[in-house]
């Protein structure tokens, strides 16, 4: 398997770069607009972006997934949880390549294995995505891509829906959401990556 953490330490935003070596194939998980050093990684490692995937909405930074879509002509994975309102309204309204995931959903590449897992609390439709290397283990998942869920030491903002966007009465409900979602992170395997 290659795996790669690309940051932008401006923003300490990360975008995960991970391939089947046997396959060729690649997807790219929370990737910004500027999508040509992504493009780039992956050529170097005679890899081809075959799918782009998002854990949330951002609203810190412009996303790559419409530039992928339109450009590259990937399959974009996206979350198909949280309600209507939090819903990728220019993709669904287009003719480009998704996969909508809920709860235990994956997308299989080769040997890669991306499983969705639903955790609510820093926006409604949040997913993380378990990572299998299918040619070490089938059945166990080796890391975690968290998104905003939760971090080394830390968890996302429940608050930002409503001090940052004015949403009015969402951050009690959005706390009770990540109280859940991290009673549900701690029945993950201990030994997974973050």
């Amino acid at each position: 398997m290659f795996f790669r953490q690309i940051i932008e330490s401006k923003l300490s935003q990360y975008a995960y770069l991970i391939g089947c070596q046997h396959t060729r194939e690649a997807v790219i998980v929370d990737p910004q607009r500027d999508i040509d050093r992504y493009l780039e990684i992956a050529a170097a490692n005679n890899l081809r972006i075959v799918a782009a995937a998002e854990t949330h909405i951002h609203a810190d930074y412009l996303s790559g997934l419409r530039e992928f879509a339109g450009r590259c002509g990937v399959k974009i994975l996206i979350s198909d949880e949280g309600g209507s309102a939090w819903r990728y309204e220019w993709l669904l309204n287009s003719a480009f390549d998704r996969l909508l995931l809920k709860h235990g959903d994956s997308f299989v590449m080769g040997a890669v294995k991306l499983e969705a897992v639903h955790t609510p609390g820093h926006t409604p439709e949040h997913l993380s995505f378990l990572v299998y290397d299918r040619s070490a283990d089938e059945s166990t998942p080796m890391g975690i891509l968290s998104g905003d869920f939760v971090f080394v030491g830390d968890v996302g903002r429940p608050d930002l829906m409503e001090t940052a966007v004015g949403s009015k009465g969402v951050m009690v409900p959005a706390a009770r959401q990540l109280f859940h979602s991290l009673s549900l992170f701690k029945n993950l395997p201990p030994f997974l990556q973050l």
